[in-house]
């Protein structure tokens, strides 16, 4: 393999400064560690934002079993490629086909990196055009060392360009809130009525896009967070209020972006015969005992697990369409504590986005 790289970026001094994961429910640590090497079919890409997710924090927090330690979390990442690994690995028996490879990117190109970071290409789910679900796949952040770093190395036929009309601090929500709420919206069959429960990084996009197409957004949050719901409100919702709270009108879907097992039945009683409730989480505590009642009239409860290459690309041709207005806070690279703590603690209108110096 040869890499290409600029002799002349600042930056180049083949160390990093990272967020390094050490242990589960401690604090991540500051320190620098080598820049990463590249493999064959990889990108080099210098991080200029990092969206906060809440799956970082199931991470974290140990809900989610780390994969390895350390471990760089990060998987909205949004930068500036600085150099292209050749070569590829080659997928040529998947019915998908895969939407870059190294020579699709140049020095300079920004680019985003999600959470589906690698798949194997081989197994029944890849073969059969559903490499979300593949058997042996790698995430960022996860599996692969992610974006709460200076730099980070990607597959290059998993990640994406990114539409010139969002900087790279409201870009990043888009590479997970963006592309994980769309798969779950487009999960939905036509429907009036869309309840989001959890109006944060993911639904705050998502209510955009169903209010852009017609359709009546009912947000749902904290019982008493009036400022979330005013927000919700502010971006189009037809109406906002607890999740305690029964709609003035039933429900035709309703996709959970909390992760908290007890809102399926609540989400379930709100809606009408035949909805569909969607589980949007990576993580969700466990669900309560309800009364078949409540599922009974050919209501349907989904999950969703992970993205396609093609929800991706589907979702930036419609990001490119509607001017979505994307709420994010800024936090420094080293400041990661402090943004997962806010975001644990509700804190946030929006997401919460890493952004190195």
């Amino acid at each position: 393999m040869t890499l290409t790289q600029p002799t002349s970026h600042p930056r180049f001094d083949g160390t990093m400064l990272a967020m390094r994961m050490l242990h589960s429910k401690q604090p991540l640590e500051a320190m620098r560690i080598p820049i990463p090497p590249l493999k064959d079919g990889e990108l080099l890409i210098r991080v200029k934002a990092c969206g906060v997710c809440r799956t970082d924090l199931h991470i974290l927090d140990g809900e989610l079993t780390e994969r390895h330690l350390p471990l760089v979390l990060g998987h909205e990442v949004v930068g500036e490629v600085v150099c292209v690994g050749t070569g590829s690995h080659s997928h040529s028996q998947s019915k998908s086909k895969s939407r870059s490879d190294p020579h699709t990117f140049s020095n300079g190109d920004r680019v985003g990196v999600p959470w589906l970071g690698h798949t194997c290409g081989r197994c029944s789910y890849c073969v059969n055009g559903e490499e979300n679900l593949c058997d042996r796949p790698e995430f960022t952040g996860y599996d692969r060392d992610g974006g709460y770093a200076e730099y980070i190395a990607a597959d290059a036929r998993y990640c994406f360009k990114i539409p010139d009309q969002y900087d790279d601090l409201h870009a990043a929500p888009l590479m997970c809130g963006g592309l994980i709420g769309y798969r779950a919206y487009s999960m939905l069959a036509d429907c009036e009525r869309l309840g989001l429960y959890g109006f944060g990084a993911a639904a705050h996009i998502v209510a955009q896009i169903a209010v852009s197409q017609g359709k009546k957004v009912y947000a749902f949050t904290r019982e008493d967070d009036i400022r979330t719901q005013k927000f919700a409100l502010s971006l189009g919702a037809t109406w906002a209020g607890g999740s305690n709270l029964k709609p003035p009108q039933q429900l035709d879907a309703a996709i959970i972006f909390a992760p908290a097992g007890e809102l399926v039945p609540q989400a379930l009683a709100t809606t009408r015969k035949g909805a569909t409730v969607i589980c949007a989480g990576i993580h969700m505590s466990d669900i309560p005992r309800f009364p078949y009642s409540l599922l009974w009239g050919e209501r349907s409860i989904h999950s969703v697990a992970n993205l396609t290459r093609a929800d991706g690309e589907a979702f930036f041709k419609i990001a490119q369409q509607i001017p979505l207005k994307i709420s994010a806070t800024r936090y420094a690279l080293q400041d990661a504590n402090l943004a997962l703590d806010d975001l644990r603690a509700g804190k946030l209108e929006g997401a919460a986005v890493l952004m190195p110096d």
